[in-house]
C-alpha cells in the first residue's frame, strides 16, 4: 500500500515537472518571438506550477517516509536506495520515476537558463536603447538633476 501511494505522488509530480517545462518554453516562445506583451502572464504561470511542485513535493515527502519504513531503509532513503530494496514490479517502477525525473529536471534547468539569458541581453538591449535616446536626466555630483547632451539620434525599429 505505501509504494502505491508513493508511486501515485510520483506520477503526480512528473506531470507536474512536464507541466513546467511546457510552460518554460511558451515563455521561451514569447522572448524570442519579441511578443513580450504576455511575458508577465507566462512568469505568473510558471509560478504558479513551481508552487504546485513544492505542495507536491511535501505530499512525496511524507509518502516517502511511509514507503521507507515499508521497505525497511532509513528515512530519507533516495528513490534509486528505495529500488534496491523494493520487490518486483516496485524496483523498476521506481528507477524509472528516477530517471524520469532527472532527465526532466535537466531539460527545466537547460530551458531555465536560456529563458534567464533571452531576459537579460532583452534588458541589456532595452536599457542601451534608452540611453542612447537625448533628453535624459541624470543627476550631479550635488544631487541635482541636470540634462544630458542632445544630439543626433539613431534609432532601430526593429528592436
Amino acid at each position: 500500500m505505501a509504494l502505491d501511494a508513493l508511486s501515485e505522488v510520483l506520477w503526480h509530480e512528473r506531470s507536474l515537472l512536464e507541466l513546467l517545462l511546457f510552460k518554460l518554453e511558451e515563455e521561451q516562445l514569447l522572448l524570442t518571438s519579441g511578443r513580450t506583451r504576455w511575458l508577465a502572464h507566462a512568469t505568473r504561470e510558471v509560478e504558479a506550477v513551481l508552487a504546485q511542485i513544492r505542495d507536491a513535493e511535501l505530499g512525496r515527502s511524507v509518502e516517502a517516509v511511509a514507503a521507507c519504513a515499508a521497505l525497511g531503509v532509513p528515512d530519507g532513503a533516495s528513490l534509486a536506495e528505495m529500488a534496491d530494496a523494493a520487490p518486483a514490479p516496485w524496483d523498476e517502477l521506481l528507477r524509472q520515476h528516477r530517471e524520469a525525473f532527472a532527465s526532466l529536471t535537466a531539460e527545466i534547468s537547460h530551458l531555465a537558463d536560456g529563458n534567464r539569458e533571452l531576459l537579460a541581453m532583452s534588458h541589456r538591449a532595452t536599457q542601451e536603447t534608452l540611453a542612447s535616446l537625448g533628453d535624459t536626466h541624470t543627476y550631479d555630483g550635488a544631487g541635482r538633476s541636470s540634462a544630458g547632451e542632445s544630439g543626433a539620434i539613431l534609432v532601430d525599429r526593429t528592436l
